[in-house]
């Protein structure tokens, strides 16, 4: 079967899987859980459960897939899909199919195997989800030109809303992997310098100004090598899978210090990366062309296709002990870079890229406040508070907030969801 096959309307799984759900037979994302009766292992979500890998594995189902070599069944018995990621695109995409022909409401292997079916299949409710890969380096985009334009405008006017080389490259820059975590880990309200409105001299304490940004963020799948550049229409072929991702901002922290370098202590504080990350072959039906780009892009950035994805996202905040409201909901077809430009882009110097290494588009915003996907934006630097379901406004974020970002892609009936990935503020006692 082919993967596009994998993706048919009609496919149907003998577990029942509730109407719009986020995880149909077609999407089966790979993500990483544990118990506390068993250690971490790798997983495929399908309804509201996992499929636990190594005990299919365990029980033999793989064992005529020659793309796994003798990896099984240790490969899926990792905190991470670092070391199934580096068997290659091959084995993605067998496990991925055999998995698919295991759930097939026609067959009966996996079904009508009690044993085995028990063993492999846990509710996601019992188990503890993880990060899903381990980066060695992760790099954050600025590819959304609604939010470059708002934020450029609040800074410099909107005469000077986008600098000069905006248009013509994916502006980036590196941020820190070892404060990446699981969704559900709560968020310490970091401390740093800021220099307050008229001030001479900064002062020193916890950030006043604490901020979500709305991001998805793909998975290098195959590295890269040093001091080779890979082509734009080779770029893909590098990207194992998409996650959502909340890259935390302290905005007053970020101010002060990003001139004349970037980003530093306002960002390295934590970003949360969901559990599930859905295949690039999962998202195939949902291809589409992005925004028209003028001026045109160098030539190693032009490539033919359409390397946009249809991904409808929301962000929603609630405060302590009330209720949710959603403050966004844009659109990540509307991003300017593709994906396939930032690594195009990224490699183009000569740097390498690792398995598990994760790239994030950066905040995505549309053209309507209902579409901005920060706290930045759609308070616009703090002068427009927004209302919130209980009553209570917020122009930044409050101990106690839950921030959850969610994402889905639908077409011809099938929903293809990310799940969410959630974060709550701790106050900055340390």
């Amino acid at each position: 079967m082919s993967a596009n096959a994998l993706n048919a309307p009609g496919l149907r799984a003998w577990i029942d899987i509730p109407f719009q759900h986020d995880f149909p037979i077609q999407n089966l994302p790979f993500g990483v859980f544990e118990t506390d009766e068993r250690g971490p292992r790798l997983a495929v979500a399908i309804g509201d459960y996992v499929l636990d890998l190594y005990v299919l594995s365990q029980f033999g189902f793989f064992d005529d897939l020659t793309e796994l070599g003798n990896a099984q069944p240790r490969v899926f018995r990792r905190r991470s899909l670092n070391g199934f990621l580096r068997l290659g695109r091959p084995a993605w995409r067998a496990v991925r199919q055999r998995v698919s022909e295991l759930l097939r409401h026609d067959n009966a292997d996996l079904r009508d195997h009690p044993e085995a079916a028990r063993a492999a299949l846990l509710r996601q409710r019992d188990v503890r989800l993880l990060r899903p890969v381990k980066p060695a380096n992760y790099t954050d985009f600025y590819s959304s030109l609604a939010h470059a334009a708002n934020v450029g405008t609040m800074f410099r006017g909107p005469e000077n809303a986008l600098l000069p080389n905006w248009r013509h490259l994916p502006v980036a820059y590196h941020g820190r992997a070892s404060s990446i975590v699981a969704s559900g880990t709560p968020i310490r309200r970091p401390q740093g310098q800021q220099l307050a409105p008229g001030a001479d001299a900064p002062t020193f304490g916890p950030s006043q100004q604490l901020d979500f940004e709305l991001e998805m963020a793909f998975v290098v799948g195959t590295g890269t090598t040093l001091g080779t550049p890979v082509p734009i229409e080779q770029a893909e072929e590098h990207i194992f899978g998409l996650c959502l991702f909340n890259d935390w901002s302290a905005r007053d922290l970020q101010s002060w210090e990003y001139v004349p370098l970037g980003p530093f202590l306002g960002k390295s504080f934590a970003s949360s990366l969901s559990p599930w990350v859905v295949t690039l072959d999962a998202l195939e039906p949902f291809r589409t062309a992005g925004p028209a780009q003028e001026p045109a892009p160098l030539p190693y950035l032009q490539a033919s296709g359409d390397h946009h994805f249809a991904i409808q996202l929301e962000a929603a905040l609630a405060p302590a002990g009330g209720p949710e409201t959603v403050l966004a909901t844009p659109n990540y077809q509307g991003l300017y870079w593709s994906m396939a430009q930032q690594l195009a882009h990224h490699t183009s110097n000569g740097c390498n890229l690792e398995v598990g290494d994760l790239c994030a588009s950066g905040t995505i915003s549309g053209p309507t406040p209902d579409t901005f996907g920060s706290l930045l934006e759609l308070a616009w630097r703090g002068t427009q508070p927004v209302p919130l379901a209980d009553g209570s406004t917020r122009a930044f974020l409050l101990d106690g907030d839950t921030v959850t970002l969610r994402a889905y892609a639908e077409k011809d009936g099938v929903r293809i969801g990310f799940g969410e990935v959630s974060g709550t503020i701790l106050s900055y006692e340390f």
